[in-house]
């Protein structure tokens, strides 16, 4: 057995910030899973750069000790898309809320999406602008209450997850964030991807949206609202294991089922393919239908191609004389066409 004494451990990765969230806040739990994911992945943290655009999470580049970029709002799609050109033997995490990812950025992550571009994306998912203090965000549920929407959210949520699929992302993920082993495979599935993979976590705002998701993370209770997916495997859940999806044929959609009931087995039971995007599609709509569980692992994943990227053999030679006709290009751009001076 070969050990590597260079080995780092999860606290290396730490800066020397002081973490501040909220005490509850789901981030701890997240910032604890990637520090691990990193550790496990044995990854140089000079080779690693946090990118993340505006919102409680996006701190998260403050407390690793990486490369890190704290971007304007809804942006960090778009940042990262540069810098991943720029360089892409870089290993690149995007860190974004619901409403970063899903309000005012959420043209950039489209893009980001069908461009396919080799990096992970983490979508933090609580529901609510828990920076600005509590205002509805894309994916507040129906009726939610807050102190912009008095009477409750009177439109649909945004799924994350349709979301992505319907800007053609080649891998999405969900994941909860007290679920830590759930969470360890499902980010080290993400980074083992290549092209963009988009991992949604759901979490806690223990201050304006405490408990959104309690149904997920209360262990005795838990099993009978969580569907976890494997490829391959049918779709089963329940405390006694007995809860199961099968497929409507006449409109075209998943049922929830019980086994042993109306002669129900568990050959009857749809079993998950991660590579069929209508599969994907009809389980990423599941949680917010009553009666049905949250789906959490990986809902989709195929290779696609990637955006083009630059190509640069040795990136610290220089080419002078691409250099010099590329100056030439842009000072004679400059100097072209119609100008006019203002007096």
């Amino acid at each position: 057995m070969t050990i590597n004494i260079n080995k780092l451990e999860p606290k290396d990765y730490a800066s020397n910030q002081e973490v501040r969230w909220c005490p509850g806040c789901g981030d701890y739990a997240i910032l604890k899973a990637v520090k691990k994911t990193l550790s496990d992945l044995e990854l140089a943290p000079e080779k690693i750069v946090f990118i993340s655009g505006i919102g409680c999470a996006s701190r998260f580049p403050y407390y690793l000790q990486t490369y890190g970029f704290h971007t304007i709002h809804g942006r960090a799609a778009a940042i990262a898309t540069g810098v991943t050109l720029a360089n892409p033997a870089l290993d690149i995490w995007i860190i974004s809320g619901d409403g970063d990812s899903l309000s005012i950025g959420s043209n950039h992550l489209l893009h980001l999406l069908r461009r396919n571009l080799n990096l992970v994306y983490l979508l933090f998912n609580n529901e609510t602008y828990g920076l600005t203090k509590g205002q509805l965000s894309p994916t507040a549920r129906l009726g939610t209450r807050s102190p912009t929407s008095l009477h409750g959210s009177e439109n649909e949520p945004v799924h994350s997850a349709r979301y992505a699929l319907g800007a053609g992302a080649s891998f999405v993920a969900r994941s909860v964030d007290v679920a830590q082993k759930h969470l360890l495979g499902i980010l080290r599935r993400a980074h083992d991807h290549k092209g963009t993979a988009l991992v949604e976590i759901l979490q806690n705002c223990p201050i304006f949206n405490d408990g959104i998701f309690h149904e997920l993370t209360n262990k005795k209770n838990s099993p009978d609202h969580i569907l976890e997916l494997h490829h391959g495997n049918p779709m089963i859940w329940g405390v006694n294991h007995d809860k199961g999806l099968v497929l409507d044929p006449v409109n075209l959609s998943v049922e929830a089922v019980t086994i042993g009931c109306d002669g129900i087995s568990e050959t009857d039971l749809l079993c998950h393919d991660e590579k069929n995007e209508n599969m994907a599609w009809m389980l990423a709509g599941l949680n917010r239908r009553q009666g049905m569980p949250t789906p959490v692992g990986v809902f989709y994943a195929v290779n696609k191609p990637m955006l083009p990227q630059l190509k640069n053999e040795d990136p610290g030679k220089e080419d002078l004389h691409q250099t010099e006709n590329l100056n030439q290009k842009i000072k004679k751009l400059l100097d072209g066409g119609h100008a006019w001076t203002v007096s």
